[in-house]
């Protein structure tokens, strides 16, 4: 009884701690990069660089893992195992299971990148070595090598993160904390400051994840007003901005999850579908659909090299910690957020299902929007000699608009992308506001508003700040920074879920549990009809 008394205290502690700790740790941050602005650029950009060359090896092996672990799990008789009780039918219909993969596999990562990511490529081919750049073979290279940084293992990032969370959440009925899900690894019994350390982590790695993605779109429409509209792209625009979104997705998270982030999520999806089908309709459509084609070819013959790539022997591999090592160590640090929403929707389906979906329809909705919008700015430029090339080489964030401009309705779909890249970033961080009350409170499905509060105005005040700071950079840094330690909590949920995988029943709807006595040797048939007899 007096251990029953004492477990909410001990929680209650665990949570003040963790969430105070975490506050002041981004606070921190924060206030050096918002006093100290050219400074903390300066050095920042010096820590990414000595980090991802001393470290992008760690990245690249950890998501190459990832990727092969996934798929064989998928094939192992584990993938059966539901992620909920063995009775459980899925929360959501399949079609609208699929839909929230589909909207979970489109932001404002893919809308700022689709088409600068592969224009940038096509002018500096990422192999100089071997592809001069400006060439029709670096425009076909640089449309595989986008698809391999949007595809399968940018999403086993996701799924690892969001397969432990659902697993234990739903099938062991625990909370959705990073440290309980690490439980088999270090024991149940595993001491609160070691937990707290993790969940610290995890929650900082989210907050510099989301500040990443909000500081691009602030960037993104920034240039878009710019490049439209002529206006001034300067700071006080970027703080504006960013007060704006805070207070939309404030009163959003206010509204209860349920009503403010479906809305807008549904209109996300609607503005994404109707610039889709435009550029899709009113572009080159043949040459969107062979590119498709090939990119898809090119990704899959290239996989393995590419996950794997270095230049050791040559001693540059400057080109892959800017864009590779950069892409992991973002999503790594993005993925507690990304992975607690597609294991909340995932609830009731097999691990079967949830790593074949996760690993295929969120990549796919990503090569559709690269093919369409990349495939058409490279026809452009290829074709009629536009442009769009240099205005990318001149500035990322103008790299959508420069698109568009050469198809009718200009302003009209301008517009439309700059508010499509707004709701992207009020639902992102109304989304994780929610995540980071959830980890704040012991994992709580139902966190006070208080928490909620806190995070939003600190996710807006460290986004402005890391963007003023240094732009791009500073934003790099801090997910390579928070991605770093959280790569090894990420490595070691394959050894947690295959520890606790390796206890569950044999069976569905028997308690049967495999132990370490159980003679394999035997059919899973034989196994059980021996447990019946007994």
């Amino acid at each position: 009884m007096s251990q029953s008394n004492e477990q909410p205290d001990n929680q209650s502690n665990k949570t003040t701690l963790v969430f105070w700790v975490s506050m002041s740790i981004i606070i921190l941050i924060t206030l050096l990069a918002g006093v100290f602005p050219s400074g903390f650029g300066k050095y920042a950009n010096i820590l990414y660089g000595w980090i991802s060359n001393s470290t992008g090896w760690l990245f690249l092996i950890i998501v190459f893992v990832l990727d092969i672990f996934l798929i064989g799990l998928a094939i192992t008789r584990f993938g059966r195992f539901k992620l909920g009780r063995d009775d459980e039918e899925p929360e959501f219909s399949f079609i609208s299971w699929v839909g929230m993969l589909f909207s979970a596999g489109l932001g404002v990562g893919i809308v700022f990148w689709g088409v600068a990511e592969p224009m940038t490529h096509y002018l500096k081919s990422p192999l100089p070595n071997e592809v001069d750049g400006s060439t029709l073979e670096s425009a076909r290279l640089a449309m595989g090598y986008t698809f391999f940084h949007w595809g399968i293992s940018q999403w086993s990032i996701f799924a690892m993160a969001g397969l432990i969370v659902a697993f234990f959440q739903f099938r062991k009925r625990r909370n959705g904390l990073i440290s309980t899900a690490m439980e088999p690894v270090f024991g149940e019994a595993y001491k609160k400051p070691y937990r707290n350390v993790i969940d610290v982590l995890a929650i900082v790695a989210t907050v510099m994840g989301i500040a990443t993605s909000i500081g691009l779109g602030i960037m993104q429409i920034g240039g878009g007003l710019n490049h439209v509209f002529d206006i001034p792209n300067n700071n006080w625009t970027k703080i504006i901005i960013t007060i704006i979104m805070t207070l939309i997705f404030l009163g959003s998270a206010a509204s209860g999850l349920n009503k403010g982030v479906k809305w807008l999520s549904n209109s996300n999806i609607f503005i994404c579908f109707a610039l889709l089908v435009f550029i899709l309709i009113l572009g080159p459509t043949q040459f969107i659909f062979e590119t498709f084609t090939v990119a898809i070819g090119d990704y899959i013959t290239n996989f393995v090299q590419y996950s794997l790539r270095l230049n050791p022997y040559e001693g540059d591999n400057s080109w892959i910690q800017q864009w590779t090592v950069f892409y992991w160590a973002w999503v790594i640090a993005w993925s507690p957020f990304i992975g607690g929403f597609v294991a909340r929707v995932s609830r009731g389906r097999t691990i079967r299902e949830f790593v074949i979906g996760v690993l295929i329809i969120p990549p796919l909705i990503s090569m559709s929007w690269i093919a369409t919008f990349g495939g058409t700015a490279m026809y452009l430029v290829i074709n009629k000699g536009a442009s769009i090339a240099e205005d990318v080489k001149g500035d990322y964030t103008v790299a959508l608009f420069s698109l568009l401009s050469h198809f009718p309705l200009y302003e009209f779909t301008s517009i439309l992308a700059i508010i499509l890249i707004f709701l992207f970033l009020v639902t992102s961080a109304d989304s994780t506001t929610f995540i980071l009350s959830s980890m704040s409170d012991r994992g709580s499905i139902t966190p006070p508003f208080k928490y909620k509060l806190v995070w939003g105005i600190l996710i807006g005040a460290i986004s402005v700040a890391m963007t003023l700071a240094g732009g791009l950079e500073s934003l790099q840094t801090a997910s390579i920074v928070a991605g770093l330690p959280f790569a090894f909590i990420l490595f070691m949920m394959i050894f947690s879920i295959m520890k606790a995988l390796r206890r569950e029943p044999t069976k569905h709807f028997k308690m049967t549990y495999i132990d370490d006595d159980t003679d394999f040797s035997k059919s899973l048939e034989e196994r059980e009809d021996e447990e019946n007899k007994k």
